[in-house]
Order: structure tokens, then sequence, then C-alpha cells
């Protein structure tokens, strides 16, 4: 099975734009023959809002417009597709992820459980974990804080699904990144797909390096701190394949 993720910086409160944006990376996962294509958290308007108001108009239902771009897109490229946005439900809004399959179904849509400073000025936390049993060993979306949240990876231990599909606009904390994600994962013995977005949001700086990591939280594929692209690995042969990013220093 090859895994991609998507490192993306959305334009910010522009979802067609920043649909247009995944469109186009999406197409050139799948042309890398890619089966699971995870993009970033919020994706579709950027991440840091105010308040619940401001981001409504922005917001969406799970079969919203986001999703009829994705279903296709899921289609043409035989491919399962994870992606955040914004989602409305009601008078609710929720940071949250939707599962795409292959036909274009949408087979679940995760909320965000554990959330950051950032989260609160709008969205209610989710409360339950998704396990998406239709792919070959299962997949579970996970976002961001949660992989500060030990309950998530206890919940991981037990029930060990083969892809985690992590969207994420994980901040520049001066930190190795990847190390930090590789400790949290040593107990998990899948394979751990992290899309990042880079840049800046207002005064909030991502880190980029979107990665994919094998059992035990081994390193197989990252991208650099900034820039558009796709990283691509293979499991379960821990194969690292290629980049859409140049070379360190070009």
């Amino acid at each position: 099975m090859r895994l991609a993720a998507l490192q993306f910086r959305p334009q910010k409160a522009f979802p067609d734009a920043s649909r247009d944006g995944l469109r186009k990376l999406i197409r050139e996962a799948a042309a890398e023959g890619s089966d699971v294509i995870v993009c970033p958290e919020m994706a579709t308007c950027g991440y840091v809002w105010p308040d619940a108001e401001t981001l409504r108009p922005f917001a969406e239902e799970s079969t919203g417009p986001t999703y009829q771009m994705l279903a296709s897109e899921a289609k043409e490229a035989k491919a399962w597709i994870v992606c955040g946005f914004p989602e409305r439900a009601g008078e609710s809004l929720y940071n949250s992820a939707m599962v795409i399959a292959p036909d274009g179904a949408l087979q679940a849509v995760y909320r965000k459980i554990l959330l950051f400073d950032a989260d609160c000025s709008w969205a209610e936390a989710g409360t339950d974990r998704v396990y998406v049993e239709q792919i070959e060993g299962g997949l579970a979306p996970a976002i961001c804080m949660d992989l500060n949240d030990d309950g998530l990876l206890l919940w991981l231990e037990e029930k060990q699904p083969s892809i985690v599909a992590f969207c994420t606009n994980w901040l520049e904390e001066q930190i190795p990144v990847h190390y930090y994600w590789s400790w949290r994962l040593q107990r998990y013995s899948g394979w751990f797909v992290a899309a990042n977005s880079w840049g800046t949001d207002g005064k909030t700086e991502f880190c980029g390096q979107s990665a994919i990591f094998g059992p035990g939280g081994v390193l197989l594929a990252a991208a650099p701190r900034t820039g558009d692209g796709i990283v691509i690995a293979d499991a379960p042969e821990h194969a690292l394949l290629s980049s859409t990013y140049p070379a360190e220093g070009q």
C-alpha cells in the first residue's frame, strides 16, 4: 500500500482557492499510485480564528463542497482520502477530519477530541474515536493535539490500526518534531502519516516537516520546513520512495 502525506498551506479564508490547491496535490499523489492520501488539519481555510462567528462562513457540513470535490478525486484516483476541515453541524462547530473511500463514499467523520488553545475560541470537542475497518488492517484519523493525549495512545495500543491518518497544524516550537512524534508512537505498530501545514497564520507559525513513520516510530519519509508538496512511502515494505520537494540546499 502506498501512503502519501500532503504538506499544504491553505489560502486563509478562501476555501475555493484552497480546494483548488488540494486538488492539484491530490492528483500528483494519485499519479504516483498512492492508495491513501492524507491532507492537513483545517486544510480549506486556515487554522487560527478569534471566535466562532468569524469562522462560521467558512465552515461546512460533512457533505458540503469539500466532500463533493474530494469524493470526485477519490473515485478518480481509486484512493482513500483523509482531510481536515471546519465542520458545521447545526449550531455547533468542530475541528474535524473526513475519511472518503475509493468509491467516493463518506466513510467517517472524526471530531478532534483534545483541543488546542487556538481551537477553544470556536470549536466544541469531539467525544468518539473513529476506526475505519473497511481499509485493510483498519485506519484511524487523528488531529494534531490528539497526539498529546495519552488516551489516544492507549487506544492505538489496543486497536493497532494499520494506518493513523494524522491531519495537523503542528506549531514551530524549535524542537525536533520528528523525534517527538516518534517518541509518542513507540508502542504503536502501524504506519503514521502526518500531513502538516507550513508558514504563518497571523502570528502563529507552523513547522512543516510532514512525515511518514513505520512501526515503532521509524521515520521513513519527510518534508522540509516550508513549501507545498507530497511525501510518499510504501507500507509494509518500509521503502523510502520519493518527494516532490527539492533536496535541502537547492
